[in-house]
């Protein structure tokens, strides 16, 4: 290397460096000299309750999302009740057949006040759900047998069609002329309306589980009803739960419908009762609160369900 070399190299400008700040901190008791330790950055400074500052959103958009959400779920309700009430008033609709939703509510008011709603509602309300939970009872265990043994199912598939395409209340003369017009025969139709949802969604429940699941299950070495309990059942549980909330609205429904043929007290006694009396206010406040009572159930139904499958992981939008 040559010595011109060697001075273009020593005139070479060192890069600038910039200065490191260290803290002093005492010597070791061997005496060996402290390291230098770089200053770190200053903790955020604390709340009033003592603790750090949070990051999270603030309660008042949350609250303000939630509004607005409540608002948008109901603006079709509102505007339903509100042409309910704005037709018969301005002579769109008879108001004679359709009063405006104003003299409805007065009518349900009244019921209410003089005991008769309540009354009515009691017996639809002991019958429904006397003969839905009797259909669950029934129908669950027996569509996860037909779903998880295939000879079950073949031999039983033939008869359960038969029956899932006989509509029930084309069966409600009969069930009237074998059981007699009391509870017993109220009930059974109801049973019978409610066993086929319920018992094809679970037997679609149980064949439609994700094959990886299974695969993974049993490259465990589960045993078979290890498996079941494992996998085949809360997979399940969306759709089963699919099948018993259709059933929640058929038993009222055909409650209703037989109700109306032979009964001396429920919701449909009553909208009957008012019809034949020409009280079109009160017979428009027993359907008001049938429609009431099939959504507070649906609701009951939802919150059960994600009870059930609270492990699933929700689906991102």
């Amino acid at each position: 290397m040559s010595i011109a070399g060697d001075s273009r190299t020593r005139q070479r400008p060192a890069p600038e460096e910039r200065p490191v700040q260290v803290t002093a901190t005492p010597p070791q008791a061997n005496g060996t000299p402290p390291a230098a330790i770089p200053d770190e950055p200053a903790p955020a400074p604390p709340t009033a309750s003592g603790g750090p500052r949070p990051h999270g959103p603030s309660v008042l958009p949350r609250v303000l999302r939630a509004a607005l959400t409540g608002v948008t779920r109901s603006a079709a309700i509102v505007a339903l009740l509100l042409a309910w009430e704005l037709a018969p008033r301005f002579g769109l609709v008879d108001r004679t057949f359709l009063p405006p939703f104003s003299e409805v509510a007065r009518a349900w008011w009244g019921l209410v006040a003089n005991g008769q709603l309540a009354d009515n509602a009691q017996a639809s309300l002991v019958r429904s759900f006397s003969g839905f939970g009797i259909a669950v009872a029934v129908s669950v265990p027996l569509g996860l047998l037909i779903g998880w043994y295939r000879p079950v199912a073949d031999l039983l598939n033939p008869l359960l069609q038969v029956f899932l395409n006989t509509a029930a209340l084309a069966l409600l003369p009969v069930f009237v002329l074998l059981l007699g017009i009391g509870e017993t025969s109220k009930i059974s139709i109801v049973v019978y309306a409610c066993v086929w949802p319920i018992l094809f969604n679970t037997v679609s429940a149980v064949r439609t589980v994700d094959p990886t699941l299974l695969r993974l299950a049993k490259s465990m070495d589960l045993s078979a009803p290890r498996l079941f309990q494992k996998v085949i059942l809360p997979a399940s549980v969306p759709t089963i739960f699919t099948g018993i909330r259709l059933a929640g609205a058929v038993s009222i429904v055909v409650l209703v419908a037989a109700e109306m043929i032979g009964a001396k007290a429920g919701l449909g006694y009553l909208i009957n009762a008012s019809q034949y009396n020409f009280a079109i206010p009160q017979m428009y406040a027993g359907i008001v609160t049938i429609s009431v009572i099939g959504v507070a159930f649906n609701q009951l139904l939802v919150a059960v369900e994600k009870r059930l499958s609270s492990w699933r992981v929700p689906a991102t939008r």
